[in-house]
């Protein structure tokens, strides 16, 4: 059903509810007379009729993607062929560092490495989106090629998985970067935006104050990897098991992909000393 976020901006929540989604991906379509389709999401019947009753016959002229993980961007190209519409997004799907030799990429499979898009936006440029004035920010983190988008005029920014009201945001090394997503989370906060509008979950009425408080999150997740390296941890499963000793499998999966992004920044900001072999990696304080 089509809820109506702020003048121009609708919401339609895709069917696609799940552990790492919440209720579903939220797609957004911006404008009046002519409009912009942000993260058209899976490829799910019931979302494509949902989104084309709200779209009504009125002309397309872009599809936007916030980034190229799969909940977000399955539906792209269908969409663009279906709409005769542009795709634009902030480039092909790439990881924020190199893979390290006999690394793997553990949200490989989740992630869109095959989309092109016909625009590739780029920081700070100002767009139409449909008939309405966008500016575009890069916010890497969650994934290298994330973008949030601020309605001109406006307190609303769109702003993607890179802040969520339900949940604090997967940050997956080598796809997604902790000191990236530290940095546009201050981005975000410095920006004139009150009213945030997530791709999962339900508005954020003072997104700069809930960024700070995910900031926050972060900064007390590094002190609680450091205390148990300090209180005996060695291996990144045994600190996942000190921080969350009682989740599930499948939350403790996700949460061992976030904790190794923390291991990752605490190494580069020399907090934490981390030998990396071929059968696992071994964690200790600096001397």
């Amino acid at each position: 059903m089509p809820v109506s976020e702020s003048p121009g901006v609708v919401r339609v929540t895709a069917p696609n509810a799940s552990a790492y989604t919440f209720t579903g991906t939220n797609s957004f379509l911006l404008g009046h007379e002519r409009l912009a389709l942000v993260d058209p999401g899976p490829a799910d019947a019931a979302h494509a009729a949902a989104l084309r009753a709200a779209i009504g016959g009125r002309p397309v002229s872009a599809i936007l993607l916030t980034h190229t993980h799969r909940d977000h961007s399955a539906s792209a190209a269908a969409w663009a062929k279906e709409l005769a519409a542009p795709l634009w997004f902030g480039g092909p799907h790439r990881l924020s560092r190199p893979l390290r030799r006999f690394e793997l990429n553990p949200i490989r499979n989740s992630c869109d490495w095959d989309l092109v898009p016909d625009r590739t936006l780029s920081d700070g440029e100002g767009i139409m989106a449909g008939d309405l004035a966008i500016t575009v920010y890069a916010t890497p983190g969650h994934c290298a090629n994330h973008l949030a988008f601020g309605v001109a005029g406006t307190e609303v920014l769109l702003s993607g998985d890179h802040v969520m009201g339900w949940n604090s945001t997967l940050v997956s090394v080598p796809d997604g970067s902790m000191a990236d997503y530290l940095a546009s989370l201050d981005r975000l906060i410095a920006l004139p935006y009150r009213r945030y509008l997530p791709a999962h979950g339900g508005p954020i009425a003072d997104g700069p104050t809930h960024a700070s408080a995910l900031k926050a999150h972060r900064r007390l997740r590094n002190s609680q990897v450091i205390a148990a390296v300090r209180d005996g941890a060695r291996r990144i499963g045994q600190v996942v098991g000190c921080i969350y000793p009682q989740q599930p499998a499948k939350v403790r999966f996700a949460a061992r992909l976030t904790i190794t992004a923390h291991i990752e920044y605490l190494e580069a900001s020399g907090d934490l000393t981390v030998h990396r072999r071929l059968f696992g990696t071994r964690l200790s304080l600096p001397r």
